[in-house]
């Protein structure tokens, strides 16, 4: 069998979470006579490497560690560190859904907000979902689009570390988005992204028409910007490494070497390979087995 590293990450300021982690998983790996583990980050993050692994070791791993605040992973040790990252941008690179901000501005943020938290749920087709939202801002000014990003808009922790790490060695890193490109050029370029694919939309010039651009870039166009990107540098899908939070952003999520539910829907993180729930984007890097040291600023 494939080798296996379990990997966790604690709150970089929670020695208790570690501590107690530590020793949860600790005995976890004691049962099947594993050495001491590997530390990838003083009192943040620490994996134990299983030449084989069974049925039992995801539960037992899930349930020690189910009280606790930390974020843990089960990887193949094989292609761990990835030639490619595709993300998603709204709540996951970034700390808000860009169009419920957009709404706020025409005063009807709660009501469009609804429909975007269905429409993540996978509750509604994402499409038809966007078309709605888009047409009740009809009229809006264009200021209202950099006021949005200047005043709402802010990378979430460790998003700028994933990028630049990954990209200083080697992966080529895409922002993929059921958003727009005026918000997705600016965020890839302040993270560190070599390139970004998103929805357009359409104005007058003035204010927005109510239209985006066809087609929509939706959950299968990001699966396909997956397979496309991987293509393009000769990697296979399990090379890559896929990170979102919404239905959209599921296929690519499952198709991945690596897929990950960054604060997810529940329908996301039920199948994801792995979660982060309680640590920031940097632990993507440890579930690839970097260490601190190796992280980029």
């Amino acid at each position: 069998m494939t080798a296996h590293a379990l990997t966790f990450v604690a709150p970089p300021d929670d020695k208790p979470a570690y501590r107690e982690a530590l020793l949860m998983l600790g005995r976890v790996a004691l049962t099947r006579k594993l050495p001491p583990p590997d530390v990838l980050a003083g009192w943040e993050s620490a994996e134990w490497i299983y030449p084989e692994i069974d049925s039992a070791l995801r539960q037992e791993a899930a349930a020690a560690v189910a009280e606790l605040p930390v974020d843990w992973a089960l990887t193949p040790v094989e292609g761990r560190r990835k030639r490619l990252l595709v993300a998603d941008m709204d709540s996951t690179i970034i700390n808000v859904e860009c169009l419920d901000e957009l709404a706020d501005f025409a005063g009807i943020k709660a009501e469009i907000a609804a429909i975007t938290e269905r429409a993540m749920r996978g509750e509604l087709e994402f499409e038809p979902a966007l078309r709605e939202r888009v047409a009740k801002l009809k009229g809006l000014s264009l200021d209202a689009l950099q006021r949005t990003y200047d005043e709402r808009v802010r990378l979430n922790p460790g998003a700028a570390t994933l990028v630049k790490t990954m990209s200083a060695h080697g992966a080529r890193c895409v922002l993929v988005s059921g958003g727009f490109t005026f918000f997705t050029s600016r965020v890839a370029e302040a993270a560190g992204f070599a390139a970004q694919q998103a929805n357009v939309l359409l104005d007058d010039g003035a204010a927005l028409t109510g239209l985006v651009q066809e087609p929509i870039l939706g959950r299968a166009a990001k699966f396909e910007t997956l397979q496309s990107e991987a293509k393009a540098i000769g990697a296979d899908l399990s090379d890559a490494l896929a990170i979102g939070d919404g239905a959209n952003d599921l296929d690519m999520i499952k198709a991945a070497g690596l897929g990950i539910a960054y604060r997810a829907k529940p329908l996301v993180a039920a199948e994801a390979q792995a979660r982060i729930e309680h640590t920031s984007l940097e632990t993507a890097l440890f579930f690839q087995g970097y260490r601190r040291s190796e992280f980029a600023s």
